[in-house]
């Protein structure tokens, strides 16, 4: 399992909720978030609208389904509460533990490698707290990292920990602004200390994979380091929002160039660079476009993608389902018409 690249989905609105994976869920509460729909119901039926959730949304089934397109990886997104009440102070929020165990075990029957990712929301103001927020916070969130690495450190599916979901870098916007998100230097302190947590309880065998936040440039020679082993850069290469004429072959290749071009500066960082999510989802189409001519583009760009991504350690496509069957999102439509060969 660890010799070969990784290729494979995320299972994103698992067992931290998403508003696009299963939109039903968040129906009637006016909101787009996990704390928005516990506010609404209130703590018992939120808790058990979780609980239903987990155990239907995901399950074995899924993973043999994975391993059958080809697929040999998944990208898990794990809430800071995974441990419950044996953790920090989960408040209203269901832990998930045994949710993970049973993934595991579902891994290791259908040869289907894990990485973990470290989720900080809800009940957090995202990875902005972690970097930035009381010294007791962040260890709180270490040591779940910690306790993470310890408990699947034997298990043969653990490939590794990602020790943020999808953090965003502040940056310069013009002569005296700064845009909203984590400092930069900030975040650099938090994955040095987020790495140390991984080694102390998983040892130099789980891979530590830090998110680029957004600033594929800003991690030249960034634990790059010999008293750094076995750490990797994650670029997340959504094009929907990008301002691009899309429309033919000529315009999916523009942005498959903007994934080459974004790749080869991450890579500049020293560290060996995978895609922790990717899209066949294009920017908004032509009004001449059909659907039936826009999901042959999305064909046609998901094909050159995947040959961008092919001197890349792993990726990971976004996401393995959604509840409404999203084309250029589910795996499931997305993917389909792919030969198995292709993917695995």
């Amino acid at each position: 399992m660890e010799e070969s690249a990784l290729h494979g989905v995320n299972l994103t609105g698992w067992l931290t909720l998403q508003s696009w994976v299963t939109p039903e869920m968040f129906a009637g509460t006016g909101s787009l978030g996990e704390q928005g729909v516990l506010d609404t119901l209130g703590v018992e039926l939120y808790q058990d609208l979780i609980h239903e959730h987990r155990q239907t949304f995901i399950t074995e089934e899924d993973f043999k389904l994975i391993a059958r397109r080809g697929f040999n990886a998944v990208r898990l997104p794990v809430p800071w509460y995974a441990f419950g009440k044996q953790g920090p102070d989960p408040g209203p929020y269901v832990g998930c533990i045994d949710n993970l165990d049973e993934a595991f075990d579902w891994a290791e029957r259908h040869n289907i490698a894990i990485l973990l990712v470290l989720d900080v929301s809800p009940g957090a103001q995202g990875e902005i707290s972690i970097a930035t927020s009381g010294r007791s916070r962040r260890e709180e969130v270490l040591n779940v990292i910690a306790a993470l690495s310890r408990r699947y450190v034997a298990a043969n599916a653990l490939f590794g920990v990602e020790v943020a979901y999808e953090p965003v870098a502040q940056r310069r916007k013009g002569l005296f602004g700064i845009t909203e998100g984590v400092p930069l230097h900030a975040l650099r302190n938090y994955y040095r200390e987020a790495y140390e947590a991984v080694r102390t309880g998983g040892g130099e065998r789980p891979c530590v994979v830090l998110p680029d936040a957004g600033l594929p440039s800003a991690w030249g020679s960034f634990m790059a380091r010999k008293q750094y082993t076995n750490v990797w850069l994650d670029c997340h290469l959504y094009h929907y929002t990008d301002q691009v004429d899309a429309t033919g072959p000529a315009g999916a290749a523009r942005l498959v160039k903007r994934s080459r071009e974004t790749l080869e500066k991450a890579s500049k960082s020293g560290l060996p660079v995978m895609v922790g999510a990717w899209s066949a989802a294009l920017p908004f189409a032509d009004s001449l476009m059909t659907p039936e001519g826009r999901i042959a583009l999305e064909r046609v760009y998901c094909s050159e993608q995947i040959a961008a991504f092919e001197e890349r350690p792993a990726w990971f496509f976004q996401t393995w389902k959604t509840n409404g069957h999203l084309s250029g999102w589910d795996s499931r439509v997305a993917l389909a018409s792919f030969e198995r060969g292709m993917l695995g």
